[in-house]
């Protein structure tokens, strides 16, 4: 892939959730939800403030997240298809994302 988001913009893959079965019953592909989780493959650089600052994302490349079943924009790179969403429709980061946690503070 060779496009970069731009400001606070972040491009997703979305994960495939298998295929789905009900009481044994399997769902054609044109039935099933999308997936509302993805992993990120590319980053913007931030938001930029009205005093012209620039505000870095909180996610990284290679980070797994959650998103809204309606987020984002739907596009087709090289055949392949990927979602831009902004970071302010990322609901959660799954799994290892103790480098974008913030620590607790202690009592």
């Amino acid at each position: 892939m060779n496009a970069r988001p731009l400001h606070d913009r972040i491009i997703v893959q979305r994960l495939d959730e298998g295929e789905q079965q009900i009481g044994g019953i399997i769902i054609p592909d044109s039935a099933k939800e999308k997936p509302q989780q993805g992993k990120v493959l590319a980053v913007g650089d931030g938001r930029i403030t009205d005093d012209g600052k620039r505000i870095p994302l909180d996610i990284a490349a290679g980070n797994l997240i959650l998103f809204g079943k309606y987020s984002g924009q739907e596009i087709k790179l090289d055949g392949a298809e990927y979602l831009i969403v902004k970071e302010d429709e990322v609901l959660a980061v799954i799994g290892n994302a103790t480098d974008t946690q913030k620590p607790e503070p202690k009592n």
